[in-house]
């Protein structure tokens, strides 16, 4: 597989950040920086180099690179390979760092120290920062920063990187010419454990501080009945507030785009600018745009659970189900993160050691129900599915959400027991090594943060590949224009409606007319398209685009067999044009790409193909 290359940066003093996971590196990189770099509680959430800008007091400025979180300086990862090149000046088109920063976790110097020693025999100038002090101090666990520096012959300072503390005087320290020039002894030639265990009995740490919150905590999180029970409350509780919680925000931007829609319109005169502006960008970003309530609920709990440490628990809790189908809950991370976007989820995958279960991960990563899913859920599920409450207590169109949800992970389990069956390899037993880091109460800060990255990327993404995408369809479903009294709508006679028609056949055993036939070759750049182009080809068919009078369209032209073969085909649909570039680069070829490619819409049309047929015997027709 391609490995990650360092791109060459020549200017200014070269500074890395070096530590495992969980260790707060990536926080005091942000307040290093002033960047805007995710900061999450659980391993492997920096499976690329960061690089940023620091100012010390005396003006002067220093490149920062912050470096996948590593245990070991012999790699064992592609993530940890980053940093074992980076470290040794094996990488492309960078040299070696003039300094080293050692962030190593106040609570746990048994396990963190042992890098610190692996960076000491390179000869590198380092120098050591304890980060989460603060926790430190609570559990009963003093380290004395000077005696600690005695001990490994290398500066120490002490921070609490999520809230700046300890940060001023690092970049303080950082002014000292010495600091740079000091090269270390080698380390001990006893080993490090050996040496590790010498300095906690030294500093009177070698004793195990027993039964921490999060310990407590976990006796109930990680109970082999309980922890599962709470695992499915918790995810099901998400997938009810991402319909009960949107729909007055959903509502509020609806009025305003179909108001924009109107006040343009009233401002125009009859013809192709006008046709332009309401039927292309305004009906086609703007019922794609009503979702964002939807996207950002589902991102706020993502967030909470990542930053409260949650996740790597749900991963233990998973492991047992995950090694049923030939994977560890190695894979959980990478997988929960496609749901949000599958090129970051394919991009974690370097975190998993094993190359067969990276590869596998890789090829169910376009399974998880993605956020561009989640509009065409949202359209389909409130045109066809009636508001109302099952057992008096659980939204309907929640539960019809969950189940889609559910679709994508009991599907890709399936792909991945069939890969386990007929290979060797995925037969082989692989217990799951993964830190669980102490619980915390979520950062408002990184949280409101999230959100912003996510909404910034949404609108971004609405503004570019939905708009292009839908000013061409509007294009290409305008022109050229209909024969003079011709009784059949425009569209009929336009390159979209040809083209809608050429490929119908295609799709006609599975439900879909050729409007949708059409709608889905755009979506192939982002898949939230399908709304966009949906609104523009029947509000050029001559019905109102905007998100409401769509979904009273869809409900009168499609029997509830097409709606439900759409929602199956969505489930698995073959992924967008980022997620094919994403696993082209992570697998270093075509060949991945265009077998996901292929089996993906194998999949997509045998699900909606069952489903419509078994709908149509049900009398949905």
């Amino acid at each position: 597989m391609k490995e990650a290359v360092i791109h060459f940066h020549p200017a200014g003093r070269l500074l890395a950040l070096v530590g495992n996971p969980n260790c707060g590196k990536t926080a005091l990189f942000n307040k290093l920086t002033g960047s805007r770099q995710k900061v999450a509680n659980y391993a492997g959430v920096t499976v690329e180099r960061k690089e940023g800008r620091a100012r010390t007091p005396s003006g002067a400025s220093l490149r920062v690179l912050d470096l996948p979180g590593a245990y070991s300086l012999y790699p064992r990862s592609p993530d940890e390979r980053v940093t074992s090149d980076v470290l040794f000046g094996r990488a492309a088109g960078e040299r070696k760092p003039d300094l080293v920063v050692c962030v190593v976790d106040a609570t746990n110097l048994r396990r963190t120290l042992k890098l610190v020693f692996a960076v000491k025999r390179l000869g590198l100038p380092c120098l050591v920062v304890l980060n989460m002090t603060d926790l430190a101090d609570k559990r009963g666990i003093h380290v004395d920063a000077d005696a600690l520096s005695v001990e490994l012959g290398l500066p120490v300072i002490r921070t609490v990187a999520i809230r700046n503390k300890g940060v001023d005087e690092l970049l303080t320290m950082l002014d000292q010419e010495s600091l740079w020039q000091g090269r270390p002894t080698a380390g001990p030639e006893q080993g490090d454990h050996v040496e590790v265990q010498r300095i906690l009995k030294r500093l009177g740490l070698d004793e195990l501080i027993p039964d921490t919150p999060s310990d407590r905590l976990d006796r109930f999180a990680l109970h082999p009945v309980f922890g599962p029970l709470l695992l499915a409350a918790v995810l099901f509780f998400v997938f009810q507030a991402v319909f009960a919680w949107a729909r007055p925000l959903m509502d509020l931007i609806q009025a305003g785009a179909a108001a924009l829609g109107a006040l343009v319109g009233s401002h125009l005169a009859e013809g192709w600018l006008r046709s332009l502006l309401v039927d292309g960008v305004i009906a086609g970003a703007g019922g794609v745009l009503v979702f964002l309530p939807q996207i950002l609920i589902l991102f706020l709990f993502i967030l909470l659970l990542e930053e409260s440490g949650y996740l790597p628990r749900a991963a233990f809790l998973l492991d047992r189900l995950m090694g049923c189908v030939g994977l560890s809950g190695r894979s959980f991370i990478p997988l929960l993160s496609c749901f949000a976007c599958a090129v970051p989820g394919i991009m974690a995958t370097r975190t998993i050691a094993n190359p067969r279960d990276r590869l596998v991960t890789i090829l169910l990563a376009p399974m998880m129900t993605c956020s561009a899913r989640l509009p065409v859920y949202a359209l389909l599920i409130g045109a066809f599915i009636p508001v109302r409450k099952v057992a008096g207590l659980i939204e309907l169109q929640g539960l019809v959400l969950f189940l889609l949800y559910l679709a994508g992970i009991l599907g890709a389990m399936l792909i991945a027991w069939i890969l386990k069956r007929f290979t060797a390899e995925g037969r082989e037993v692989r217990p799951l090594m993964m830190e669980l880091p102490g619980y915390h109460l979520p950062t408002l800060a990184n949280v409101a943060l999230g959100l912003w990255q996510r909404a910034k990327i949404f609108v971004r993404r609405v503004g570019g590949v939905i708009l292009v995408s839908s000013v061409l369809l509007w294009f290409l479903a305008s022109h050229p224009a209909p024969p003079e009294g011709g009784n059949q709508p425009a569209i009929e006679a336009s390159y979209a409606g040809k083209l809608g028609h050429a490929i119908a056949p295609v799709f006609a055993p599975i439900g879909f007319n050729w409007q949708l036939s059409v709608a889905l070759i755009p979506a192939m750049a982002a898949r939230e398209v399908v709304i966009s182009s949906l609104g523009t080809v029947y509000s050029l068919s001559g019905a109102d685009g905007d998100e409401g009078a769509l979904g009273a369209t869809l409900a009168k032209s499609w029997s509830i067999a097409s709606a439900l073969a759409m929602l199956a085909w969505f489930v698995f649909a073959p992924h967008c044009l980022s997620t094919l570039a994403a696993i082209r680069r992570e697998t270093g070829g075509w060949k991945i790409p265009l077998v996901t490619t292929a089996y993906l819409f194998a999949l997509a049309w045998l699900a909606a193909f069952l489903t419509y047929r078994l709908a149509l015997l049900a009398g949905l027709g």
